[in-house]
């Protein structure tokens, strides 16, 4: 069963835009079943409940009780089952054990994390041999970008001189460049398959322009979906999505 955008409303198109290229990614990996995946800090179940409906067996670990609540309503409104444990990754072997996933999802939590490192090992003892990681990172280059475009130079500056090792995970979290994180999933023993930009325009776009201009939401998708696999627009994405095995 494909997995396909359904934008209704505004914020829905927006998110379509934003999300598109990773379930198109996503595609493939999802294509057969059922399989066991596990959604580390899914939060409310913007991926899970989805991946549930194509059939898969799902686990959500996030580390708050109100985000694991709302997705245990998000999934009985659709009628799936969605398991889900309170914890993190540094709980990650007790909770679910090891060899637990044929695909493990980790979207926006390595930034956060305070060894990255530490992190994808745990990952890396929770997937099963010849299983998928699907990882979704900031990416450091475009926020440059931004904040130099939001009139803040000196936050410019300085994420122009961060480096992974040396950043700490802060408000906004860390953000890498693409060798930053494709070294950080071979030293936790990772071969990396694909790398696409995510959001390389999405971010730009003023909201209103979605909102009113009929197609503008769909046009938008094809453009991102068109360069998601182009590297010169890695450095402009606001995030990578990689999967690796």
């Amino acid at each position: 069963m494909p997995v396909t955008e359904r934008p209704d409303r505004p914020s829905e198109r927006r998110g379509a835009a934003r999300t598109a290229v990773v379930w198109g990614g996503l595609g493939p990996v999802l294509g057969e079943g059922p399989l066991d995946v596990l959604d580390i800090g899914g939060g409310t179940g913007g991926f899970a409940v989805r991946v549930a409906e194509l059939g898969h067996r799902v686990t959500v670990v996030d580390p708050s009780p109100d985000a694991l609540a709302a997705l245990d309503r998000r999934a009985r409104e659709v009628g799936v089952q969605v398991a889900s444990h309170q914890g993190d990754l540094s709980t990650l072997a007790d909770v679910v054990g090891a060899d637990a996933a044929d695909v493990v999802l980790c979207h926006g939590v390595l930034e956060v994390v305070a060894d990255p490192s530490a992190a994808l090992g745990a990952l890396r003892a929770v997937l099963r041999p010849g299983g998928t990681l699907s990882l979704l990172v900031a990416q450091r280059h475009a926020a440059v970008v931004a904040r130099a475009m939001a009139g803040h130079f000196q936050q410019a500056l300085a994420l122009l001189e961060e480096s992974a090792g040396a950043a700490q995970p802060g408000r906004s979290g860390r953000r890498f460049t693409r060798s930053e994180i494709g070294d950080l999933l071979a030293a936790a023993g990772f071969e990396v398959d694909t790398v696409h930009a995510v959001r390389v325009f999405a971010d730009l776009v003023p909201g209103s322009l979605l909102d009113s201009e009929p197609g503008a939401a769909a046009a938008l998708v094809e453009l991102e979906r068109a360069v998601a696999d182009r590297p010169e627009y890695l450095p402009l994405a606001t995030q990578l999505h990689l999967l690796a095995h």
